[in-house]
């Protein structure tokens, strides 16, 4: 028909032939009545448009004839738009949510597990690196009151000290000035005292019993005890040494000094712990919001040992360098097993404050718009439903936006994912 078409076309233009004989014409009306109705409206919809052309070209019109022919295809562009099986349809049916069935074999092989979920107060812990210190509000720093040299050391590093015990003596022209000066008066008042009030008067008396009370308390500042200073009077000890004991019960961490050494006033000379009671410092990042009350409970895990231990106190600020906020937590340590410095994984012990509904991880899957979804099985049929995630409960996840009651899948997920993915990849390609 096409071939006819052209021909009376060609005879029009450049022949100038004003009819058609009536039996061509049939002949044409004949073949157009053997095409579909839809490609007869379009066929003569371009003959009229090609004579009504005068400046077309025989190679235009081919051309125009060659993209008819492609409309008339009946696997055209056009009708697959029509068609109820196209990619329209296809990916309308993706957003409602793709789904997969699965046979129990299946279910088998790939170790699928589903549950039922249902709301529940869950117990739960939340994990933490954390740091053994000693108990600062136990502990001692002994430190000359004012600058000294060192004689000689009485404990080591690592000892355990009762209280009062001697740790170390050194020697201090500012002590032996105090001394001297406590002798003195400490003589003058004993000599007043002795004469009586009446006797000496009211102004040497007044004025002997304070230089002896200044002096005295010019020693208990330098750091001398009771018994050192009672001392002094029997004139047994040589002026400006004087001995450091200790004043709390506990083990030595720390001695890091030399005999012989000169040492000004505040520098440390021992730091004293006791290690019956220490410190926990849990540091957890800036943004966790977790209701740690006080006195809640806490497992501290060091080596093989765990020790249960008590929320004591939290920081308020956030560490400057490791970006952490410091939770404080007490635990008893009768045995000495811990010791300052050691590293502890610390588990805090939680519990919701109304029932959730909770999930494992591996039950989580992101879908292709990034979202969190759990796959559901209803009647058979695997389907992902987009979710919000709440609280991390331990193990567990909170969710939002599933009812009570969908059994979901929490073990074989991705397994899962795949087939739905593969049943989408094969209706693209039908």
């Amino acid at each position: 028909m096409n071939k006819q078409i052209k021909l009376i076309t060609i005879a029009a233009l450049f022949c100038g032939i004003t009819t058609i004989s009536t039996a061509t014409i049939a002949n044409v009306q004949s073949a157009e009545k053997t095409e579909k109705h839809k490609a007869e409206s379009q066929s003569k919809e371009h003959i009229e448009e090609e004579q009504d052309d005068g400046h077309g070209h025989e190679e235009e019109k081919d051309d125009e004839h060659g993209h008819e022919e492609e409309k008339d295809d009946g696997h055209g562009h056009e009708e697959e738009k029509d068609d109820g099986h196209g990619h329209e349809d296809e990916n309308e049916h993706e957003e409602e949510g793709a789904g997969v069935k699965l046979s129990k074999k299946q279910l088998n092989l790939a170790g699928i597990s589903l549950t039922v979920l249902e709301p529940q107060a869950m117990s739960f812990s939340i994990y933490s690196q954390g740091e053994i210190k000693a108990n600062d509000y136990t502990s001692y720093l002994v430190s000359p009151r004012v600058d000294s040299v060192i004689l000689k050391r009485h404990v080591a590093l690592g000892d355990h000290v009762e209280i009062n015990q001697p740790l170390v003596t050194l020697f201090s022209e500012s002590m032996a000035e105090a001394q001297a000066s406590y002798r003195l008066a400490d003589s003058e008042w004993k000599r007043v005292q002795k004469l009586g009030r009446k006797a000496v008067g009211d102004k040497r008396f007044i004025k002997s019993q304070t230089d002896y009370e200044a002096n005295l308390g010019r020693l208990y500042a330098f750091g001398l005890s009771t018994d050192a200073i009672t001392s002094l009077a029997t004139n047994t000890n040589k002026l400006g040494q004087y001995t450091l004991n200790a004043e709390t019960s506990g083990a030595v961490l720390s001695d890091d000094f030399r005999q012989g050494q000169r040492i000004e006033s505040g520098g440390t000379l021992f730091d004293l712990a006791d290690e019956s009671t220490l410190w926990v410092e849990a540091r957890l990042a800036p943004l966790m919001d977790l209701d740690l009350r006080e006195n809640s409970k806490a497992q501290i895990k060091v080596g093989n040992n765990t020790y249960l231990a008590t929320v004591t106190q939290q920081a308020h600020t956030i560490d400057p360098v490791t970006r952490t906020r410091i939770v404080r937590l007490l635990v008893q340590n009768d045995d000495h097993k811990l010791h300052p410095g050691l590293f502890a994984d610390v588990y805090f012990s939680l519990e919701t404050d109304k029932k959730v509904l909770a999930v494992p991880e591996e039950a989580l899957m992101r879908g292709s718009d990034g979202d969190w979804m759990v796959f559901v099985e209803e009647n058979g049929e695997f389907k992902g439903v987009e979710i919000e995630l709440g609280r991390q409960l331990g193990i567990l996840r909170e969710i939002h936006g599933l009812p009570a009651g969908s059994k979901i899948v929490t073990t074989g997920a991705f397994y899962v994912a795949a087939e739905i993915a593969k049943g989408s990849f094969d209706a693209h390609n039908h």
